[in-house]
């Protein structure tokens, strides 16, 4: 039995502004040609099939179209609803699918046998069996009560999915051993683990509630397929539990020095009831993509490398980050001069963090009472990013209020300073100096 386990495609995704359908058309097509390759029996995607819940019409064609095509190579596929993914988006066409042997799992059922099934080989044969687990949102697991406190709640929804994860897996026994002999009980989820490495585009889930599940709660399936994680990875040091991690890089920081080794699928194979191997399938980088790093001087030394965009049409988006601190407001056009005729798009230009938070460490050495009122804004507005044209201009008008706020305070403490020392003069005067004295007299008289 042969199964593609990979997750997150997030179709429909504006990688700042640009679309991705031409990088996941040519994901499709590169995946298709590895199931016909390697004689896959059966396709796992691990949730986040579209980047949100309302996908634009072009990422439901690539999600209808990959349907009826991977057809054609007798693959079973499996869809599982991720945290991007709306529950009834997916669910209005799960009957429908499921006529082109493709099962369609969008979010809890309310029976566990309904998230268990076999997996067929190319034979017409039980392969393997699926525990097939979306992204289980807190309200389909839990109810919240009065008085629970954090950690309570993230108790009882770590304790609520560690028992689904049970039960499914004692029906996918009971299951097994109606088999005339075993086969292998695959796992799936979509969700954070402990310890898993994240990225920029990941979204935290379980806010407020669970942060992370442990993977010792697991039940001892023979693969457990996980997504939502967008680097490929191994959990809890255990070679059957992995991350498939996203087809495409969908943030610069997935990006590595050898990516062309950074994304993948994995080809999990298994003979009878054991796993034999977990082989990543290594992605073509459909997209050049880059991130420069470094002073102007090496920025510049490293776009001198590009080609001219006269000499080929594909051009590469580059995520720039300027590691010194005395560069002018005139950064972006310096950059705009330095790209103008190279194949290269810069779609995100920002300060070094090193360098932020080595500036911001010095200024922890400093209080309140060392540094005057604009001082203290200066300061602030030092960790905000102000380079085109727009923020500086921006910039400038934020420090044209800020100095008529201040202009006016001050104003008003000098009016109120004034009015004090009037009273304060009037109270002093003989006159009434003298009224105080005759009260005092006619106080004690009284007396």
């Amino acid at each position: 039995m042969r199964i593609i386990h990979t997750s997150d495609w997030h179709l429909g995704q504006y990688f700042y502004g640009k679309s991705r359908a031409e990088e996941h058309q040519a994901f499709m097509r590169w995946l298709l040609s590895q199931i016909e390759q390697q004689q896959v029996d059966a396709l796992i995607i691990a949730g986040d099939i579209f980047d949100t819940g309302t996908p634009p019409s072009y990422a439901r064609t690539l999600y209808n179209q990959f349907v009826v095509q991977i057809q054609q190579s007798g693959c079973q596929l499996i869809i599982l609803g991720g945290n991007h993914d709306s529950v009834s988006t997916l669910n209005e066409s799960r009957h429908l699918l499921a006529c082109l042997n493709t099962t369609v799992i969008p979010g809890a059922f309310d029976s566990v046998n309904e998230h268990v099934m076999p997996l067929n080989n190319r034979q017409g044969e039980v392969g393997a069996i699926l525990c097939g687990l979306p992204y289980l949102r807190p309200r389909d697991m839990v109810l919240s009560e009065s008085g629970e406190s954090s950690g309570d709640k993230q108790r009882k929804l770590g304790e609520a999915i560690s028992d689904l994860y049970q039960r499914c897996f004692e029906q996918a026994c009971a299951l097994n051993a109606t088999l005339p002999s075993p086969v292998a009980i695959v796992a799936t989820g979509h969700l954070t683990t402990v310890g898993a490495s994240t990225s920029e585009s990941v979204r935290d889930i379980y806010i407020g509630s669970l942060d992370a599940f442990n993977a010792a709660h697991f039940p001892p399936a023979d693969y457990i397929a996980l997504g939502h994680i967008h680097r490929p990875q191994v959990v809890a040091k255990s070679e059957h539990i992995r991350y498939s991690g996203s087809p495409i890089p969908l943030s610069f920081d997935e990006l590595s020095s050898q990516y062309e080794t950074n994304k993948s699928v994995f080809l999990v194979e298994f003979i009878g009831s054991k796993l034999n191997s977990v082989t990543p399938l290594m992605v073509p980088l459909f997209q050049p993509m880059q991130v420069l790093k470094g002073d102007l001087a090496s920025i510049e030394q490293q776009l001198s490398a590009f080609d001219d965009k006269h000499t080929t049409e594909q051009t590469t988006w580059l995520s720039i980050e300027v590691s010194q601190q005395d560069y002018l407001s005139d950064l972006q056009s310096r950059i705009a001069d330095l790209t103008q005729d190279k194949a290269v798009e810069v779609l995100q230009l920002k300060r070094a963090r090193s360098q932020r938070q080595q500036h911001i460490k010095q200024l922890d050495n400093e209080t309140l009472s060392e540094l005057s009122v604009s001082q203290v804004f200066a300061r602030r507005l030092a960790q905000e990013q102000f380079e085109t044209e727009a923020q500086q201009a921006q910039l400038s008008r934020i420090n044209q209020y800020f100095e008529q706020v201040v202009a006016e305070v001050e104003a008003e403490r000098d009016s109120q300073e004034t009015a004090a020392s009037h009273v304060l003069q009037e109270t002093n005067s003989p006159a009434m100096t003298a009224n105080k004295q005759m009260v005092n007299v006619q106080e004690g008289e009284q007396g």
